[in-house]
């Protein structure tokens, strides 16, 4: 029997190893994707008020700008990472990235706030499924190892720098028009979709076998998204109102009701014994306190900056401009750095910045200083992140079988996006109750100082939790039985000695 060879440009899934021009391409592609995906989650915040001013939008009316978004990504991302595995990664990916550059398009042209809105959800929808095809093209391309460690780095940094970077080019393309930073997007998607078409390999892929999971399709989409829809419609309709209350009792129906026919299904949308696997379900958990408390971060330092100290659009977005560019930077030291300490030490070191950021953050007043109190919190959010992102969605997706894959992408993604309306909503009605809707600097401080510390507390639950998964995780090494020495051996030779030992016994 002959073995084939394999060379190290051949092979991507093996550590240090030269990859081809292709394969740098194609993952540039999927970047430059997740990039726009995050980017659009945050872009659009300093470019409200324009937006609100030029098409006479009400405020509430103008929250939706934002919201589509989040409703159409967060809602669908389990259908959309369970489609990836059903009808094919590489399809799905480059019919919804089509999709995301003709609904940023319709986005920049329209002069009606219905169909602007409407254009958010569309975007969001077509990221729902970008989002899983994308990470699970990548996760099935590169075997688990050095080699994943280093692409998912790579990608999942390019998430973290255009979900941090979407404030500052707001303010940029704002300071311009707001129809920019709708339009921007647009020769990016479509450069990308051009290159996909032509670098995203065509394996013959393992799909995952068996029918559709209508039921499971319904009744999950229907819970994230009216839990979505309920925590931001919540501070206009009240959170102990008859209409919050029922529409939460209905989600709760809802995300039983799923339950119940994932677990009898023959073919479920979400297998639920994927939660067995500790990495997976500590790394849902953690993605949403982290993502959720660097959205509600993210909106009182919006307000804070603009509102109380007088920022221009354009200040602001120099002002942040430190978190997006370390993160940026940092970006092809992240796999090596994986490596070397891996995502269990990592993810609570990141959490930690993170908490830390926020909390620094709390000695806000009406006179404080760039390089007292924004700077030190921006540094820390870049440390953060750079550290957290990458590990976060490389501890989601280990040890799952390449065919669910897909399903694992959309489950962090899903709860990245739920995580970040929840904790936005619960700190948009403690900056309301806490200020009493008066405008004066007072006032305002009283209502962002509540909302600082909610993410600062959700932040520090996640630290906890990677802190608890790393201790179980080294005990759990600790007691592992010792493995079997590896030997050196050329594989033939390997054989041969196995032959030998077998004929003589």
């Amino acid at each position: 029997m002959t073995t084939a060879t394999v060379t190290p440009s051949d092979d991507p899934s093996t550590s240090g190893l030269t990859w081809t021009p292709r394969l740098w391409g194609t993952l540039i592609v999927l970047c430059a994707a997740m990039f726009l995906d995050a980017l659009d989650v945050s872009m659009v915040g300093v470019a409200l008020p324009s937006i609100g001013s030029e098409l006479n939008l009400s405020t509430s009316t103008l929250q939706w700008v934002v919201s589509g978004y989040v409703l159409g990504y967060g809602g669908l991302l389990l259908l959309g990472g369970r489609a990836a595995d059903l009808l094919g990664r590489r399809r799905v990916f480059l019919v919804a990235l089509a999709v995301f550059a003709a609904a940023s398009l319709a986005g920049g042209l329209v002069d009606d706030g219905a169909l602007l809105i409407a254009a958010r959800f569309l975007k969001g929808v077509s990221a729902a499924f970008t989002a899983p095809a994308g990470l699970s093209i990548i996760t099935t391309t590169f075997a688990e190892g050095p080699a994943r460690n280093r692409a998912l780095s790579i990608y999942t940094t390019c998430g973290a720098s255009g979900f941090s970077l979407g404030l500052v080019l707001s303010g940029l393309l704002t300071s311009v028009g707001w129809r920019w930073t709708f339009l921007m997007p647009v020769p990016v998607a479509l450069l990308a979709l051009v290159f996909a078409v032509k670098l995203l390999p065509r394996p013959v892929e393992e799909r995952a076998k068996g029918g559709y999971d209508v039921a499971g399709a319904i009744t999950g989409t229907l819970t994230v998204l009216l839990l979505v829809f309920t925590v931001t419609e919540a501070q206009g309709a009240g959170w102990l109102s008859l209409r919050t209350l029922g529409s939460l009792a209905v989600v709760a129906l809802l995300a039983a009701a799923f339950l119940v026919v994932e677990s009898r299904t023959a073919h479920p949308l979400v297998r639920l014994g994927i939660f067995r696997n500790g990495s997976v379900a500590r790394a849902n958990v953690i993605a949403f306190t982290m993502t959720g408390a660097y959205g509600g971060f993210q909106f009182v330092v919006t307000l804070y900056l603009q509102h109380l100290l007088g920022w221009s659009a354009l200040e602001m977005a120099l002002g942040l401009l430190p978190a997006g560019a370390f993160i940026a930077l940092s970006a092809p030291f992240m796999g090596p750095i994986v490596d070397r300490f891996g995502t269990g030490r990592l993810l609570p070191i990141g959490l930690l910045a993170l908490v830390c950021a926020f909390a620094l953050f709390l000695r806000l007043d009406e006179h404080s200083s760039y390089v007292g109190l924004v700077l030190p919190s921006m540094l820390l959010l870049g440390v953060g992140f750079a550290l957290a992102f990458p590990s976060v969605n490389i501890a989601a997706t280990d040890g799952v079988d390449d065919k669910e894959q897909g399903l694992a992408s959309g489950l962090v993604n899903t709860a990245i996006q739920v995580g970040t309306a929840v904790v936005l909503a619960g700190g948009t009605a403690m900056i309301t109750a806490g200020s009493g809707g008066g405008d004066s600097a007072q006032a305002q401080l009283d209502g962002y100082r509540p909302a600082l510390v909610l993410v600062t507390a959700v932040a520090l639950v996640g630290f906890v939790i990677a802190a608890v998964g790393a201790v179980l995780d080294r005990r759990r090494k600790s007691a592992a039985p010792a493995s079997v020495p590896d030997y050196d051996y050329p594989p033939a030779d390997l054989a041969e000695t196995r032959s030998e030992v077998l004929s003589k016994s």
